[in-house]
């Protein structure tokens, strides 16, 4: 059987309870074209509980006997149901403009107190942050004397203790690096391959859901938020740049996804000049909300 074949046996009542369990407990949308991956995504929660599909899934969900139960499997299917695909440097050409231009503006905008702080909202299991902790490791010189801290964040345990341990597979670990870069950063273990700690050193993890308040004091540098605002509709998107545009520094950046775009979204950020998909705050109108919140 495939995924496809199986979507069309998914009833209209059991797609929306479960699409909804995801929206209320996420903020993504779960649309109609996406139904087809559902039964795929959660064969392993049905092998866990003996089950086939999805009717059985919302009447095993349904007939719970305690709020704990009930907690214990809705976190399962929610987990089951993230797409943590990302790989190293993904999106190369735009990912290049964080070593090539961002950064050593940042640089000459931090020189006076030379700290310098990232968050990457929706860093799944770890790649993106890594990648840029493989990028100071490579220019260190650049950076001595700097604190440097870069913040990983997701909604997903499951890939956030994946991001910690630093541990990726063959296939991972090949997915956007070259074979210098795997051997100047990696060890090759019985259990996969281990990014080394001087690749680690700057970066922490945490389980935070970014439609909630920051998930830190202060105030970032340079966020990176890329392919997480798609799976938003419009209300959950505008209320996402709102805290990402609540957490980024008036002279900070930030980098969403190739496919995604502030426009008809949000007047709090304008497109950085000549960058691609790089964005700046818009000050000006940041400015007149706080005018408004005043008066």
């Amino acid at each position: 059987m495939t995924g496809g074949n199986l979507s069309m046996e998914i009833s209209h009542a059991s797609f929306r309870i479960i699409a909804d369990l995801l929206a209320e407990r996420t903020g993504q949308n779960l649309t109609d074209n996406r139904k087809w991956r559902l039964t795929s995504a959660l064969s392993g929660v049905f092998r866990n509980h003996g089950i086939d599909n999805i009717d059985q899934l919302v009447c095993l969900l349904d007939a719970t006997p305690s709020r704990f139960e009930y907690e214990k499997l809705a976190g399962e299917i929610v987990e089951a149901l993230l797409n943590n695909e990302t790989y190293f440097f993904r999106d190369k050409p735009t990912f290049d403009q964080i070593p090539l231009e961002l950064l050593p503006e940042l640089r000459e905008r931090r020189a006076h107190r030379r700290q310098l702080s990232i968050w990457c909202a929706g860093c799944s299991t770890g790649q993106e942050v890594h990648s840029l902790g493989m990028q100071f490791e490579e220019q260190k010189a650049q950076w001595a004397g700097w604190n440097i801290e870069i913040l990983g964040t997701d909604i997903s345990q499951k890939a956030i203790e994946t991001a910690r341990k630093g541990l990726y597979s063959q296939f991972e670990v090949q997915r956007g690096l070259g074979v210098a870069a795997m051997l100047n950063h990696f060890d090759e273990t019985a259990e996969g391959w281990q990014l080394r700690d001087n690749a680690r050193r700057l970066s922490r993890f945490k389980q935070h859901n970014m439609l909630e308040q920051s998930a830190t004091k202060g105030r970032f540098d340079l966020i990176l938020c890329r392919n997480v605002l798609l799976y938003f509709d419009a209300k959950t998107r505008a209320l996402a740049y709102q805290r990402l545009a609540g957490a980024l520094a008036s002279d900070g950046f930030l980098m969403l996804g190739a496919g995604e775009t502030v426009s008809a979204h949000t007047d709090a950020f304008v497109l950085s000049k000549d960058r691609v998909s790089v964005f700046e705050p818009n000050n000006a109108v940041l400015h007149a909300e706080q005018l408004t919140q005043i008066a």
